[in-house]
């Protein structure tokens, strides 16, 4: 699956046991909370695919002095 398809995907469930919690449901926090975890793992899974594919494009060349990735 796209690295950006399990964010939306993970994102629509946040929203959904996000809302649980806020009508009361304790679990649906746990769960939110977890679905939040999963989203911070997969947006450094895309940020390193990104910067792979930008190295590739590059050459191979090695970053100047002073980039900020």
């Amino acid at each position: 699956m796209d690295l950006v398809q399990q964010l939306e995907q993970d994102l629509e469930a946040l929203k959904h046991e996000y809302d649980k919690f806020k009508k009361g449901n304790k679990s649906a926090g746990t769960r939110a909370r977890k679905v939040l975890q999963d989203i911070k793992r997969t947006c450094q899974d895309l940020r390193v695919s990104i910067q792979g594919v930008k190295k590739e494009s590059e050459g191979g060349k090695p970053e100047e002095e002073g980039d900020v990735s």
